[in-house]
């Protein structure tokens, strides 16, 4: 029996109830305590509770925690500033969610170029409102709710250089496929992309909602490939455990949206911001940086270890194995058994996205807790 039935019944959620966590770890309304590989689908990726976090909500809370967008706040403006300093350089529009804020990159690609088409790579996840819906090429996802908004087309990877012509206003892509299984898209296939939307005129869309943020082991994944995207969607991580999403743009890029155009009532508030620069703090720092790159490898070495684990694959601490058994079974029973909190994103494929700040103790745990099922 579920604790409510007051809620719409989207979720096949668990029979656990959370009540508090702090770093790695989680505990239930029972007082039992959980080592968290999960991190909420990556958004709490400098640990539960950080007292850096917390600290600048309680201070924030105390001063200001509304205004709307038709002012400026304090710590909006410092945290658009840092975001467009750290990456692309251009401009910042401010989103409650990764969804969202591709909905505002979308808006943007065809402000620009008016009618075109957008392309996407089969196994894409971008969101599930309805821009963001079209745009993930996930039959399971998009029937229900057909039809969707035109203009949208996907591809295979390799195939997607070639897709683009004198209609596309832009390619989106995860650099690193996340709720498909941690697929990384080629080094070669994005550069051979940016080329192409260059010669063509479009825009190059890379979506970091569950890369950036220091999950791959640098502060942008992008950094990495040698690629630069005209602009970047962020969300998950970027507000230490609270809800916030971003658009960043290019320079060039920055004045194809006008006023009018679009918006968002709550999005970039002064509390929100606050957490968001506390976190940025965190994970911009060097060391934890090669910290993540290293755990990362620690991580998928001592999962290639494990019985029954066929495959591993991930980059920083973005994470999967594909097993021989029920990946679902797997983690309902890590969970409920040996108290792992992880999941799976498909029927032989587990993911890990465990804290940016976690010990070689905390992996050696988890991977303990997981051979036990495994075995």
């Amino acid at each position: 029996m579920p604790p409510t039935d007051a809620f719409l019944p989207t979720y096949a959620r668990y029979p656990v109830t959370f009540v508090r966590g702090e770093g790695a770890h989680l505990y239930d309304d029972a007082g039992n305590e959980y080592l968290d590989f999960l991190c909420g689908i990556s958004v709490t990726s400098v640990g539960h509770c950080h007292p850096d976090v917390v600290r600048a909500v309680q201070e924030q809370a105390g001063r200001l925690m509304h205004t709307g967008n038709l002012y400026f706040n304090e710590p909006g403006v410092r945290l658009a500033q840092r975001l467009a300093d750290s990456s692309l350089g251009g401009g910042v529009f401010f989103t409650n969610s990764g969804a969202e804020a591709n909905e505002a990159a979308l808006k943007l690609a065809r402000k620009r170029r008016q009618g075109g088409d957008i392309v996407s790579v089969h196994g894409g996840f971008h969101g599930r409102t309805y821009g963001a819906l079209s745009a993930t090429p996930q039959e399971s996802k998009q029937a229900p709710f057909a039809p969707l908004v035109p203009g949208f087309r996907a591809v295979e990877p390799e195939a997607l250089a070639d897709s683009v012509d004198e209609r596309t206003a832009a390619v989106i892509v995860e650099t690193i496929q996340g709720e498909s299984g941690v697929h990384p898209l080629g080094d070669d296939v994005l550069r051979a992309t940016r080329e192409a939307c260059d010669a063509a005129g479009a825009l190059l869309i890379f979506d970091e909602v569950q890369t950036g943020m220091g999950r791959t082991g640098s502060l942008w994944s992008y950094t990495q490939l040698g690629v630069r995207p005209d602009a970047m969607t962020l969300a998950k991580a970027l507000g230490g455990g609270l809800p916030i999403g971003a658009l960043v743009t290019t320079p060039e890029c920055r004045n194809v949206l006008e006023p009018g155009d679009h918006g968002s009532t709550f999005a970039g508030g002064p509390v929100i911001c606050a957490a968001a620069l506390a976190a940025l703090d965190i994970v911009s720092d060097d060391a934890l940086l090669a910290a993540v790159r290293e755990r990362g490898e620690l991580l998928r070495a001592r999962l290639e270890e494990l019985e029954g684990v066929t495959t591993v694959r991930g980059r920083g601490l973005m994470v999967a194995c594909d097993v021989a058994s029920d990946a679902p079974d797997v983690v309902r029973r890590v969970l409920l058994e040996e108290r792992l909190v992880i999941n799976a994103t498909g029927p032989q494929t587990l993911r890990f996205l465990p804290p940016l700040t976690v010990s070689e103790a905390q992996i050696a745990d988890a991977i303990a807790r997981l051979g036990r099922i495994l075995r």
